[in-house]
């Protein structure tokens, strides 16, 4: 099984159980992903969710090349890039907190999937980017949109794509990227860290998500996301992409 879902103490978990491939993201767990979602989007006795990697090496080391290299037209690209993106709104749009628990690298998708969620609680040794750049493409699920819709200076969100980069977890609180730094497991990271939200009643939490939703919603910020995959797999067929991807591959 490349995933993982766990519901327990009104907290639904979805791990992906891929730490041999630092967990890239592969049609089966855009399919589990699929499946937690349906799992919990009605659910009214979730409190929280929570999204992970299993292992301590990897969050999520994004789309895997492996798979995915495969699609070389738009035409190839887009059904993986739109599915994906849409997937990536409903985990934003959940009505209640997301937290995004970052135990190890995330780079590329593995930072859209971060971002999609609420907060991003990131391991002290963790380093993460927006990669995509160095293959050529944009974030193509939805991560750029995310992005700006929740950070808004525009300055510090073209940097963290433009560049693309990979910084410390220390930069990434500096950049507001992160919520929290934890040291330590990644189970007593999230411990803390909920021992803090559970003070507040769920149904408040749930309020105020209410309130970030309807204005994504006037925002069309789901239609901005399937944009932004369209826009990633016109750049996906450009034998720059290919080209950096095989080197890549080959340096693997």
């Amino acid at each position: 099984m490349s995933y993982n879902i766990q519901i327990e103490n009104s907290i639904a978990t979805f791990t992906i159980d891929r730490p041999e491939m630092r967990n890239a993201v592969n049609g089966a767990v855009m399919e589990g992903l699929e499946q937690f979602l349906e799992q919990i989007e009605d659910n009214s006795a979730i409190a929280f969710a929570v999204i992970t990697g299993a292992g301590d090496r990897a969050f999520c080391s994004g789309g895997d090349l492996a798979e995915f290299h495969g699609f070389r037209t738009a035409e190839e690209a887009f059904p993986m890039l739109s599915k994906m993106a849409g997937l990536l709104y409903r985990v934003a749009t959940l009505p209640m907190p997301v937290i995004a628990v970052v135990n190890g690298a995330a780079v590329g998708g593995g930072c859209e999937i971060a971002t999609a969620c609420d907060y991003r609680l990131v391991s002290s040794s963790t380093k993460a980017g927006f990669i995509q750049g160095t293959l050529a493409i944009t974030t193509g699920w939805g991560g750029a949109t995310l992005l700006f819709e929740k950070d808004g200076k525009h300055d510090r969100v073209f940097r963290l794509l433009s560049e693309a980069e990979i910084h410390t977890a220390d930069q990434l609180l500096a950049a507001g990227w992160a919520t929290e730094l934890y040291e330590g497991s990644a189970e007593e990271g999230l411990k803390n860290f909920l021992a803090k939200m559970s003070r507040v009643h769920p149904s408040v939490h749930r309020a105020y998500k209410t309130v970030a939703i309807r204005k994504w919603t006037a925002d069309f910020m789901r239609d901005r996301m399937l944009e932004e995959a369209r826009q990633c797999s016109l750049l996906w067929e450009s034998e720059a992409h290919h080209e950096a991807v095989d080197q890549f591959l080959s340096k693997k």
